[in-house]
């Protein structure tokens, strides 16, 4: 399995405020949201490449900091779309061709993983890839530690068995070709209303089952400006 991550780092950030998309935004010891997040992928075996998908006015900040850090695996940058699908989207068709060209000696696999969760640990990597191997797509999640209400105009609709709902993480890991025939399946139809990868897999090839690797607590988004301090 040649497995490339697929750092999506397209948005701007706005929840978090300010002028700077929130991936270059610094942590605690001065280096960027994004520096961290690459980092992990840089460092696990079990990756062969990296694709950074951005927003178009950022590429240039971004080719600076691949300067900065000397990163090995970062082989391609992608201009991001206008939603998070689109990006996934984008990085699916540029490495199609990739794919072809290998004439089918190995199997691809895009793990796709949040810039904007920079505590990805080498366990979750590595399981995630393992995983990839015996199974067509897989994801990460916890389990959730509180009830979930199911709501509709600020009423209480249904309350799921607790032990049955989990919290989505990423990197969500697939063969090229699975979720590539998710998302044309996706395209051909419009009106696209999933959140994540997982979610485009689920509505459009759901005879395709998803494999579950935990998560950890640790491998959090960060969303508001306070994340960064948590």
């Amino acid at each position: 399995m040649h497995n490339i991550a697929v750092i999506l780092a397209g948005g701007t950030g706005s929840r978090v405020g300010g002028a700077t998309p929130k991936q270059f935004m610094p942590m605690a010891d001065g280096r960027s949201i994004l520096e961290h997040s690459v980092d992990a992928f840089e460092a696990s075996p079990y990756i062969d490449e990296i694709a950074v998908v951005m927003h178009p006015d950022y590429i240039d900040s971004l080719q600076k900091l691949c300067k900065k850090n000397a990163w090995r695996k970062v082989t391609r940058i992608i201009p991001g779309g206008c939603e998070r699908w689109e990006s996934s989207w984008h990085a699916i068709l540029a490495h199609l061709d990739f794919s072809s060209s290998l004439e089918g000696r190995t199997e691809v696999g895009l793990l796709f993983h949040d810039a904007a969760r920079p505590f990805v640990s080498q366990r979750i990597i590595a399981d995630v890839c393992q995983a990839l191997e015996t199974h067509e797509a897989v994801t990460v999640a916890v389990p959730s530690t509180d009830t979930i209400y199911i709501t509709e105009n600020n009423r209480l609709i249904d309350m799921p068995p607790r032990e049955t709902v989990w919290r989505a993480q990423t990197p969500q890991a697939f063969h090229l070709e699975t979720i590539a025939e998710a998302f044309r399946k996706a395209v051909e139809q419009g009106n696209i209303a999933a959140t994540d990868d997982i979610g485009i897999l689920h509505h459009y090839s759901p005879e395709i089952p998803v494999y579950i690797v935990p998560g950890e607590e640790q491998n959090r988004k960060i969303t508001y400006r306070e994340d960064l301090t948590k």
